[in-house]
């Protein structure tokens, strides 16, 4: 927390795992941040306030200086020497998910606090994101013609969560229909049921607000759902608790749409064997269509 605290640990063997790679130090001075003899390595928790600590090139680095974690005989002693966020994103392959989640949220309440007017902003584009994915260009234009109405599933934000009203009151100018996801099973893929903007909500199982059960059940056209972080392939980083992977499983002829600030963005998320891409993400700055993976 850049209090200037030092740490001593007795190691044979050290490896020092920096965020942006892994480095072994082994009896030898590692740059002007860590000396490591062959029985003691030292580190401050202050090294984030020297300048070159990391040894990365580009002014990240040296604004944010060392982040450290290390590894002794198999036993991590975990270190983060982070006096203050640092630029989202580090690379998300060398994180283990749960850190990547606690990164992630810290840097989605920073936007929230610093861009709230970003829900309107991507609110104006709603059109644009329902012709790519239902109209011409997604080969519909017979049902575009015909003026089909949609059924678009957004969700109630929580914490820092894109807000999604700006959204929602676009979408019925649209001629959308909304609704809004209930867990009325635990560990079972969502339940979406009709809902207008401004109608009664309760809590679900989980305690995030919900339709009145009397509310009609519904199939949706499209899912809106938050996220924590995104990349270009469609790939997100959810809550953890599984209840969209679920859901988009389920629901393989839904369209997936992310909501989300642009700067959540990163360069590549982890894909698991269970995870079922995004067709899109809509942003203050447009709606993009996911890219195919290599």
């Amino acid at each position: 927390s850049g209090m200037g605290q030092e740490v001593s640990v007795s190691v044979i063997r050290a490896h020092i795992v920096h965020r942006h790679g892994i480095f072994e130090a082994e009896g030898l001075s590692w740059f002007s941040a860590v000396a490591a003899v062959p029985e003691r390595a030292t580190y401050s928790s202050d090294l984030n306030c020297l300048e070159g600590s990391c040894p990365c090139q580009g002014s990240r680095a040296q604004a944010h200086g060392a982040h450290l974690v290390i590894q002794v005989e198999g036993i991590e002693l975990s270190r983060p020497v982070l006096a203050a966020p640092p630029p989202f994103p580090y690379n998300p392959r060398m994180m283990s998910k749960a850190d990547l989640r606690a990164q992630a949220r810290a840097h989605r309440k920073a936007l929230s606090a610093s861009d709230p007017g970003a829900a309107e902003r991507a609110a104006s584009h709603a059109g644009a994101m329902l012709d790519a994915l239902f109209g011409r260009e997604a080969g519909r234009a017979e049902e575009a013609a015909a003026g089909l109405r949609l059924t678009v599933a957004l969700y109630r934000p929580r914490g820092a969560e894109i807000d999604t009203g700006p959204l929602a009151r676009a979408l019925e100018m649209l001629s959308c229909d909304l609704a809004l996801p209930c867990v009325e099973v635990p560990n079972a893929p969502l339940v979406f049921r009709r809902w207008r903007a401004g109608q009664a909500l309760m809590p679900d199982r989980v305690g995030s607000a919900a339709p009145l059960p009397d509310a009609p059940e519904v199939d949706p056209d499209l899912i809106v759902t938050p996220l924590l972080a995104f990349d270009a392939f469609g790939q997100r980083l959810g809550q953890g608790g599984g209840y969209y992977d679920r859901t988009f499983a389920a629901r393989p002829d839904a369209a997936r749409v992310g909501l989300a600030w642009s700067a959540q963005e990163v360069d590549r998320l982890p894909a698991e064997a269970h995870d079922i891409p995004l067709h899109g993400v809509l942003t203050e700055v447009g709606y993009t269509a996911a890219r195919k993976a290599d």
